[in-house]
Parts: structure tokens; C-alpha cells; sequence
């Protein structure tokens, strides 16, 4: 039985880049490269890549990147604008919870939920942090958005999706935030690449910046920092509040 975020990217590759929050990739990409110190020589691994916004701008920047993606459609979408751009990266088709590389990469960044926090445990959400861990080198660098589980404490989830979506863009209803486990149920109202209306009834774990700073210290990372992350604008300078719905955390070995 397919999952709901398999159903979800299964013919969503061109609309999913007409999303209004996939629209800041290269300010965020100013950022990666701030924090890698503008060192081309870096090797990058892009986890849960999609379309491959961040491999490819970066790659046009002039790194070497690696994506992966569970997803054959938006792979699919990632090779052909690569093409386009007369660039050559190595897109494939991996399990976040099971990669294949050791040691490989300086750096790996995962980001606007690229498979982490939308598995169905949260075993399956550490495992998706472990892979990306042993993909890198010592000392390495592992910068990654996820979903603030203070945000939902404070405001309602649907009622923010509402306000960011625009005309064509995926809508949210029916929200309904467990306590217990910090995980969002929602109905996500798509119309894919084929002009096919589809309900997909989806959950995503929030978590709270001890859980994240807890759950990487066991695996080996000295120093752990988490900001607010703001669509495009990426900074240090954005403390973590309540208002924000994302937060970004930068993790060195």
C-alpha cells in the first residue's frame, strides 16, 4: 500500500514547482553557500531533492551535488531542468531511510520537508536522519528545514496554509493536531500533473527544537544550531519564536 506522500509526488512534478513555497530557492541557496564557506571543492548530497530546485541552482553555482529522491516523477522533472540548463547531476532514485553512501559527501542539505518529518514513525524519521549522517565525511555538515512543533501550540495550522496558498497551489483542510504525538492529519487537495483532482488524507510530525538537538547529538554532531527559517531568506540572525512554521537547523560534526 502506497503511503500518502508517495500518492502525493506520484504526477505532481510540474505543479509542484508552481508552489508558492517552492518559489525562494536562490536566496537559499546564498545561504548553503555562506555556510560552506563558497568552497567548491565541497561535495553536496541534496536529500529528498524534488525537482531538483537546490541541486540545480547549486550545481549552476558551480558544487558538485548529488540528489535523491523517492520519487521517479520528480526526478523525472529534476532531469529534464538540468538538461535544460546544459548542466550534468546525478539524480537518483533512493529511499531516504536507506542510502548507500559512506563517507562520501561534505555536506548534505534537506530542505522544505525533502522526506524528513513526512514518515509514518518516528523510527522512520530518525532512520531518514541517520542516512543522511553516514553519507558524510568528518567533519561534515548537515543543514536541513523541518516542521517548528511550536507553531501549532500557538496558531492554527490550516488557517496559516490557507493564507500562504495561492491560485493552483495545494490546499489543507480539515487539520486536526495531536498532542500526543505532535503529528498534523490534514486532507491535502491536489490537482496533478494529468489535470486529476485527488484528496490525500496526510499526517506530518512537528518537532520541538530539543527533540531535533537531542535526536542529533546521538548521532555524533558537536554543534547544533536552529533559527526560524524564512521562505528565501535563510539567516543566523532569526531567532526561533513561535510565529515561525519551519525552522532550520545547521549541524557540524
Amino acid at each position: 500500500m502506497k503511503q500518502w506522500y508517495e500518492t502525493l509526488f506520484e504526477n505532481y512534478a510540474d505543479t509542484y514547482d508552481r508552489e508558492c513555497f517552492v518559489q525562494g530557492t536562490p536566496g537559499e541557496c546564498d545561504f548553503i553557500e555562506q555556510e560552506l564557506g563558497h568552497d567548491r571543492s565541497l561535495r553536496i548530497i541534496d536529500i529528498g531533492c524534488g525537482t531538483g530546485r537546490h541541486a540545480i541552482e547549486l550545481s549552476r553555482r558551480g558544487y558538485s551535488v548529488t540528489g535523491i529522491d523517492l520519487s521517479e516523477s520528480q526526478l523525472g522533472r529534476a532531469r529534464e531542468k538540468a538538461a535544460k540548463a546544459g548542466l550534468t547531476i546525478d539524480f537518483r532514485l533512493h529511499d531516504a531511510r536507506d542510502l548507500p553512501f559512506r563517507g562520501e559527501f561534505d555536506a548534505a542539505i534537506m530542505l522544505c520537508e525533502g522526506g524528513f518529518p513526512l514518515m509514518e514513525t518516528d523510527e522512520m524519521n530518525y532512520e531518514i536522519l541517520r542516512n543522511a549522517t553516514a553519507c558524510l565525511k568528518r567533519p561534515g555538515r548537515f543543514i536541513f528545514t523541518t516542521l517548528n512543533g511550536l507553531f501549532p501550540l500557538y496558531h492554527s495550522v490550516e488557517q496559516f496554509c490557507a493564507a500562504q496558498g495561492g491560485t493552483g497551489n495545494a490546499t489543507y483542510r480539515s487539520n486536526t493536531f495531536d498532542l500526543m504525538t505532535f503529528r498534523d492529519h490534514n486532507i491535502t487537495s491536489i490537482t496533478d500533473d494529468s489535470g486529476k483532482a485527488m484528496d490525500i488524507l496526510s499526517n506530518e510530525r512537528y518537532y520541538v527544537p530539543s527533540e531535533i538537538t537531542w535526536l542529533l547529538k546521538s548521532l555524533g554532531y558537536r554543534t547544533i544550531d536552529i533559527y526560524g527559517a524564512k521562505l528565501g531568506a535563510y539567516s543566523r540572525q532569526d531567532k526561533l519564536t513561535t510565529e515561525d512554521f519551519e525552522m532550520l537547523v545547521i549541524a557540524q560534526m
